[in-house]
C-alpha cells in the first residue's frame, strides 16, 4: 500500500500528529544539506545537483513510497558507481542512466519483486558496502589534504599516487578538515550542541572560519562550482536517443539493482526502529517514480537514506510528512541562503564523507563476521570486499552472489540422502500389513531432501552400490520437497534401466506437488499406473500381494 494512504487509514495523518513530524521533517533536512553536497560533489556533479536530488527523491518517495518512514536522497553506496558513469559518460549520461534505471525500479515494483533483497546473502552486502566504505574514503583524500589532482587509474594505483603526494599536503586545508572531522564525531558531546546534528556543526563552523580568515588555497564551493544558483531548475528533458539508451543500459541496471537493495534495507532498518511494516513492491514503485522524475529536475540517482531514516525515527517522525517537509526544508534553505555556500570548503565535506565511509564499512561488524562466520561464509565475504575495492562494484555482486548460490547448492545437495531402509526402519509399516520383514525380492529406497541437479549424484552412487537385483523396487518419495527436471530425468533413466533388467519399479509417498511434476513428465505413465502409490504401506501391500501370487503360480 502507499505510505500517504497507509498513515491516513492509521489515523497519523491528523492535525495532533503534525507538529513531531514537521520538527522532525526540519532536522533531516538540515542533516541532509551536507550530505547531499557532498554526495553529488564525490559523484562527479555539482552541489545543487545533490539538492535537487534530495528535494524531489524525497518528497517523491515519501508520496508514493512503501515505508512511511522512509527519507530518500543521494547516498554514499551510490558514489562509486555514480562516479564511473558520470566520468565516462558526463552529467547527461548519469540523468539517462538514472531516468532508465527509474523505469527498471518501476517495473520491478509493479512485477512484485520487492523480495529481491532476500536473495542477497548478508556476507556479499557488508564486503560489497565495507568495500565501498574504503573507496569512499581513499577518494576524499584529495579534498580532505588539499592534495594536487592526480591521474586516473585503478584503486591501487590512486592509492599509491596518494600516498606519494601526501608530503604536498596544504596545511589550511588540511587543519579545517581535522577540525571538521572532530566536530562530525565529537560536537554532541559539547554542552548545548547535543541536539544538533555532527555534520551541520562542522559545516557552519568550517564554513565561518573560511569567510572571516579567507585562508589561501582553500578550495570552496565557490572556487570549484561557482556557488549554488538561488532558485530551483526548470524542468529539462535529457538529450535520449536509441544509441545513448543501449549505451547506457548496463549502467542503469546497475543503479536500479543497487537502488533497490539500499532502499529496502533502509525500509527493513527503519521497520526495526519504527515497528512498522513497509511494503517492498511498493517501495520500489516509489523508489522508480523518485529516480525518473530526479533527472528531469537537475538530479540523478536516489534511494532510501539509512542514516537520514534513522534521524528521522528518533526525532518523532511517524509519517509521510517529515519526508514531506524535509524537501521542503531543502528547498527554503536553497532559496533563502544559497549565496553563503560559495565559502563552504570541500575539505569540510571531505570530513563528513570520511564519517560516513567508516559507518558504510561497518568495521566491527565485518570483523565480528570475520571471526565468528563459516569458512565458506568469509571466504565470500572477504571475495566480495577484494573485488569492490580493486575490480568492479557489479562483478563484485555477481561474483559473491554466484559463489555464495554454489554453496547453498553444494549444502543442499549434501543434505539430501538416498539410501536403502532396513527392516527394522520399517517395522511398524511391517508390522501394520501383518508381515515381519520384507517380502522376498522386495528393495526399499527412501529419497530424504529436495532431488534436484545437485543431489543426482548421490541417488546415483547409492542404486550403484546395490550388486545383486531386486524383484521389486520401491522408491519412496515422502521427504521429497521438490523435484527439478535433472531429478525427473535420472528418475527415468533408472526405471528403464531397472525396467530392461527385470526389475519392477514402485514409487510411493509424493506430495501433490511432486507427483504432479512425476505425472507431467510422464513418470507414472513409464513405470505403470498401478506402480504408483499415495502412501508406502499400500505399496508394501502390493508388493506382499504379488509374492503371494508368484508363491502360488510356483505351487
Amino acid at each position: 500500500m502507499i505510505a500517504l494512504l497507509e498513515a491516513q487509514r492509521a489515523g497519523l495523518l491528523r492535525r495532533q500528529h503534525w507538529l513531531p513530524n514537521i520538527v522532525s521533517g526540519a532536522i533531516v533536512g538540515v542533516v541532509a544539506l551536507p550530505l547531499a553536497m557532498a554526495f553529488a560533489i564525490a559523484s562527479g556533479a555539482k552541489p545543487e545537483h545533490g539538492l535537487y536530488t534530495a528535494i524531489v527523491a524525497g518528497l517523491l518517495v515519501s508520496a508514493f513510497g512503501g515505508s512511511r518512514v522512509q527519507v530518500a536522497g543521494p547516498t554514499g553506496a551510490f558514489i562509486v558507481i555514480l562516479a564511473g558513469i558520470t566520468a565516462k559518460y558526463g552529467l547527461d549520461g548519469l540523468q539517462i542512466a538514472t531516468l532508465m534505471a527509474g523505469v527498471i525500479l518501476l517495473l520491478l515494483g509493479m512485477a512484485r519483486l520487492g523480495s529481491i533483497i532476500k536473495f542477497i546473502p548478508a556476507p556479499v552486502i557488508v564486503g560489497f558496502t565495507a568495500g565501498i566504505g574504503v573507496i569512499i574514503w581513499v577518494g576524499q583524500w584529495k579534498d580532505f589534504f588539499g592534495l594536487p589532482a592526480i591521474a586516473d587509474g585503478h584503486f591501487h594505483q590512486k592509492l599509491w599516487s596518494l600516498v606519494q603526494a601526501l608530503p604536498q599536503l596544504h596545511p589550511a586545508t588540511t587543519a579545517l578538515a581535522l577540525l571538521s572531522l572532530l566536530l562530525v564525531v565529537f560536537s554532541s558531546r559539547i554542552p548545548k550542541l547535543e541536539r544538533i546534528p555532527g555534520p551541520l556543526v562542522a559545516l557552519f563552523v568550517a564554513t565561518l572560519l573560511q569567510a572571516l580568515v579567507q585562508f589561501d588555497g582553500v578550495t570552496t564551493i565557490g572556487s570549484a562550482f561557482g556557488g549554488i544558483p538561488q532558485q530551483l531548475p526548470t524542468p529539462r528533458l535529457p538529450d535520449v536517443s536509441v544509441a545513448r539508451v543501449i549505451e547506457l543500459i548496463g549502467p542503469a541496471f546497475t543503479i536500479a539493482m543497487l537502488g533497490a537493495i539500499e532502499s529496502l534495507l533502509s525500509a527493513v532498518v527503519a521497520d526495526g526502529m519504527a515497528g512498522t511494516r513497509h511494503d517492498s513492491n511498493q517501495e520500489l514503485i516509489g523508489q522508480g517514480i523518485a529516480n525518473i522524475a530526479a533527472p528531469l529536475f537537475g538530479g540523478f540517482a536516489a534511494t532510501g537514506a539509512i542514516a537520514r531514516t534513522a534521524t528521522n525515527i528518533r526525532n518523532g517522525g511517524t509519517s509521510p510528512i517529515s519526508g514531506i517537509v524535509h524537501a521542503i526544508t531543502l528547498i527554503l534553505i536553497i532559496v533563502l541562503l544559497a549565496p553563503l555556500a560559495v565559502h563552504v570548503p570541500l575539505a569540510a565535506l571531505a570530513a563528513i564523507l570520511f564519517v560516513v565511509a567508516w559507518n558504510m564499512s561497518e568495521a566491527r561488524h565485518f570483523a565480528r563476521m570475520v571471526r565468528r562466520a563459516p569458512r565458506a561464509d568469509v571466504a565470500i565475504l572477504l571475495v566480495t570486499f577484494c573485488l569492490t575495492v580493486f575490480a568492479d562494484l557489479v562483478v563484485a555482486v555477481n561474483i559473491g552472489v554466484i559463489l555464495a548460490t554454489l554453496h547453498f547448492l553444494r549444502r543442499m545437495a549434501s543434505s539430501v540422502e538416498v539410501r536403502a531402509n532396513t527392516e527394522q526402519e520399517l517395522r511398524q509399516e511391517l508390522a501394520a500389513q501383518g508381515l515381519s520383514r520384507l517380502p522376498p525380492g522386495v528393495l526399499v529406497y527412501a529419497v530424504e531432501g529436495p532431488f534436484f541437479f545437485g543431489a543426482v549424484e548421490n541417488f546415483e552412487q547409492v542404486l550403484a552400490s546395490t550388486h545383486t537385483d531386486p524383484g521389486i523396487l520401491i522408491i519412496r518419495l515422502r521427504w521429497v520437497p521438490y523435484i527439478d527436471i535433472t531429478g525427473l530425468q535420472m528418475l527415468e533413466e533408472v526405471a528403464e534401466d531397472l525396467h530392461k533388467r527385470g526389475v519392477r519399479v514402485m514409487m510411493s509417498g509424493a506430495n501433490e506437488r511432486v507427483h504432479a511434476m512425476l505425472e507431467k513428465a510422464g513418470l507414472i505413465l513409464l513405470i505403470g499406473q498401478s506402480n504408483y502409490f499415495k502412501t508406502f504401506e499400500e505399496a508394501l501391500k502390493r508388493c506382499s500381494e504379488l509374492t503371494d501370487q508368484a508363491a502360488e503360480r510356483g505351487q
